[in-house]
């Protein structure tokens, strides 16, 4: 755990400090309610709560703390009806930036050590492409695997990929009945071959009754064990998850096959789900299937909505295997947090699942399981985001029209670039542009896919943050040595003090996230250090500063501006280029 102690938790400890010395013991530790402020470095508000209890003006009691914080070296005002503005010391900033160039972690803490939380996310279907839909599941998950890693908790990452159920049984049954169907051997445009079989598939399935019953019966054969259907679905699973892969590495996303956890692995366990439910007087019949209900979750008309976990052909729902997986995930895993990363459309589906479960004693307390819901990727009319046929738009081309559309900015640009370089760049910038505009939104909104916005070398993009850290690297490259020692008697200019107050707020960010479940507060920050450092590097001279010791520390903002952009891009999946 970093021994560093935030600027603002500095400040917030000799307010509270000073609130104890003036107000009763028995308001001992109220809040200090410290926020930065654009009157001073910081603004505390915490009197404002207490001077009713205490039945003295706010003023008066703002006045006596401002005297204890000036006691104790704080340079503090009052003003209005009892704000306590605090402008911190030059000694306190840059001792503080010393201590988080000196600290690995830059001054990030463990908070999560010892939780283990389990992280479903992506879960693409079988013999289908991946595309946008999977876009925001498969980022959002990623990023918030990373962040609560980097915060000390013990992560699991599920990759709950569809691969069992009746659309096997008609795909394999197509196949058997179409050997001039090739599919294997087709590289990058496997997975096209196969989604175009599937859709051959399904309208026979239609289309045609005799072939629909024939399916079916394939459906019972793979669910028995049958050889020969068996071994055309292990092929059908393998050679998806190769090109899941693919689009994976593309995105930089960190699943990998050890992460896939099919359908397939709970089939033997539904059951046994279901059976337990009706033992414990939790499921009951309804119209032959088998089902349950949630108090409080009605239909429009008023009555109650079921869960169905049996159908009523006796195969099992999407919730059966749901609860399978929180049970496994609980007792297996032993995990203190379950996050499902789904579009927010099933949000009253785990408010069932999650109740179910709770009443079936598979999610005790103090386990949470949480439903982080995201919002729609939209076209620019509006409209879910479709090819101009309508189609679904595959996620390979996405990335594919955001690394043409980076490479025609950078073309415009003096570089001086290798061809292989250039590619480099051009796959971290595209990469960059796809992932930052999804994770900058608030992830429960809905946002428009713009491209052309996305690779902007300029204004709140994953580019533009790219460029602002390979900035600061050009800078320490052309001052030729490594940050040195901070004097921490040197005045602090106001352009850097605001840098090193904002990168004082990185451990706090990181914490924000993992408790909201929102990437974008991370995003906001780093484009908050890329604008501070810009007006910093505007008003304040590195290399050619008058003074050596201002020099060195000014090039000692610079470098933990660039470890903090660096590290930051990182927990959101994206990598930062030295050069761009």
């Amino acid at each position: 755990m970093t021994d560093v102690v935030a600027i603002s938790a500095q400040v917030e400890a000799a307010v509270q400090a000073a609130l104890t010395q003036v107000l009763p013991a028995e308001l001992a530790g109220t809040d200090p309610v410290v926020r930065r402020s654009d009157r001073a470095d910081f603004q505390a508000n915490g009197v404002l709560a207490v001077a009713k209890k205490v039945g003295i003006p706010a003023s008066v009691i703002a006045i006596d703390v401002a005297r204890e914080l000036r006691y104790a070296g704080w340079v503090t005002t009052c003003s209005g009806p009892g704000f306590l503005n605090l402008t911190v010391p030059d000694d306190v900033t840059w001792s503080t930036v010393a201590a988080r160039l000196a600290d690995t972690r830059l001054g990030v803490s463990s908070p999560h050590a010892g939780e283990r939380v389990v992280v479903d996310y992506s879960a693409p279907n079988v013999a289908k492409e991946m595309h946008v839909g999977h876009l925001r599941s498969s980022v959002i998950g990623d990023a918030l695997v990373r962040v609560l890693g980097h915060l000390g908790a013990d992560v699991t990452r599920q990759n709950h990929i569809g691969d069992w159920g009746t659309q096997f049984g008609m795909l394999i049954q197509y196949l058997d009945e179409h050997p001039e169907a090739s599919w294997k051997g087709q590289g990058a445009d496997t997975m096209s071959a196969l989604d175009a079989l599937y859709k051959a598939a399904r309208a026979e399935f239609e289309a045609d009754a005799a072939f629909a019953d024939r399916s079916r019966a394939r459906v019972v054969a793979l669910q028995s064990g049958d050889e020969a259907t068996v071994e055309v679905w292990r092929d059908l699973v393998a050679e998806s998850e190769k090109a899941f892969q693919v689009i994976y590495d593309r995105l930089g996303v960190l699943l990998d096959e050890g992460d896939f956890d099919g359908e397939s692995r709970y089939n033997d366990a539904l059951p046994g789900i279901v059976e337990a439910l009706q033992a414990k007087g939790i499921a009951s019949e309804s119209d032959g299937a088998v089902v349950t209900f949630t108090d409080g979750v009605n239909n429009p008309e008023g009555d109650p909505v079921p869960l169905i976990v049996r159908k009523k052909d006796g195969g099992f729902g999407y919730a059966a295997t749901d609860l399978a997986t929180m049970r496994l995930r609980v007792e297996e895993y032993k995990a203190d947090r379950i996050l499902y990363v789904v579009d927010a459309r099933q949000a009253l589906h785990f408010t069932m699942v999650f109740d179910t479960a709770r009443r079936a004693g598979w999610l005790p307390e103090p386990v949470h399981a949480e439903h982080v819901r995201f919002g729609t990727v939209l076209g620019k009319d509006g409209r879910p985001f479709k090819t101009r046929s309508g189609k679904t738009v595959r996620l390979a081309d996405l990335l594919d029209d955001a690394e043409s559309a980076v490479r025609a900015v950078l073309q415009d640009k003096q570089h001086d670039f290798t061809d292989e370089e250039l590619d480099d760049v051009v796959r971290a910038a595209g990469t960059a542009a796809i992932k930052y505009a999804d994770l900058s939104n608030t992830r429960t909104k809905d946002y428009v896919f713009d491209v052309d916005q996305m690779v902007a070398t300029t204004g709140n993009t994953g580019v533009y943050l790219q460029y602002a850290h390979a900035r600061v690297r050009s800078i320490l490259r052309k001052a030729g040595e490594t940050a040195g020692k901070v004097d921490t008697t040197v005045s602090a200019h106001a352009a850097e003090k605001n840098l090193a107050l904002t990168l004082d707020a990185f451990d706090a960010t990181l914490r924000d996230v993992a408790t909201t479940l929102e990437p974008h507060r991370l995003c906001g920050y780093l484009y908050d250090v890329a604008t501070a450092f810009t007006r910093f590097y505007d008003a304040c001279p590195v290399l050619k500063a008058d003074d050596d010791a201002v020099r060195a520390n000014r090039l000692a903002l610079c470098d933990l501006t660039g470890r903090t952009l660096a590290t930051g891009l990182d927990l959101l999946g994206i990598a930062a280029p030295e050069r761009m």
